[in-house]
């Protein structure tokens, strides 16, 4: 078996000081922002990023991992002050509203769904959209993938929705949704 190395203090520095400006750059300019410039204003060259992160996907999933991890543990804080049903909507909303205020996330958490990153928001919803079907509050052929999708979206269709507000759009939609997805 092949021992893995400790990178290097200055390999982590790079890397640290790449995830940082990534950030900026994807919030001021959105998933789209240019690897050279971010690599620039990191001071090093692209190579460098390339060797940390091999796609934008990976730098796009490395720069948010924070703020996603962050938004599927709100999903068990809700819960536990929460009927299984508000749980489930209060946590999508937020969920929502976090996609329209940090540029780049909407992108991801669209394709996050599928990949590793988006392991603690799938396992979230899994367990919102489980307790409101025992409660009787969610049809119980709705699957959480399929409530994540339709939560993306709402907040794209939130977002294009500019001169109502983001957040508030983004709470009306998902009420309109949720009454949907409601039992008959």
């Amino acid at each position: 078996m092949a021992q893995v190395r400790p990178m290097r203090a200055d390999a982590r520095r790079n890397r640290e000081r790449l995830l940082e400006v990534a950030a900026a750059a994807f919030a001021e300019r959105g998933e789209g922002a240019s690897l050279d410039d971010i690599a620039r204003r990191a001071g090093v060259g692209v190579g460098t990023l390339y060797r940390h992160f091999p796609t934008r996907q990976a730098l796009l999933e490395a720069a948010y991992l924070d703020r996603i991890e962050a938004i599927a543990a709100r999903a068990d804080l809700i819960a536990a002050e929460r009927a299984p049903g508000e749980a489930l909507l209060e946590w999508l909303n937020e969920l929502g509203v976090g996609m329209i205020q940090v540029r780049g996330m909407k992108a991801l958490l669209g394709t996050a769904v599928d990949t590793a990153c988006g392991e603690c928001v799938r396992g979230a919803a899994d367990r919102l959209v489980r307790a409101a079907q025992e409660a009787g509050t969610l049809r119980p052929d709705v699957e959480p993938v399929e409530v994540l999708r339709l939560a993306h979206g709402v907040a794209t269709a939130a977002e294009s929705a500019a001169g109502e507000g983001g957040g508030t759009a983004v709470r009306r939609y998902l009420s309109l949704l949720v009454e949907g997805l409601m039992p008959r």
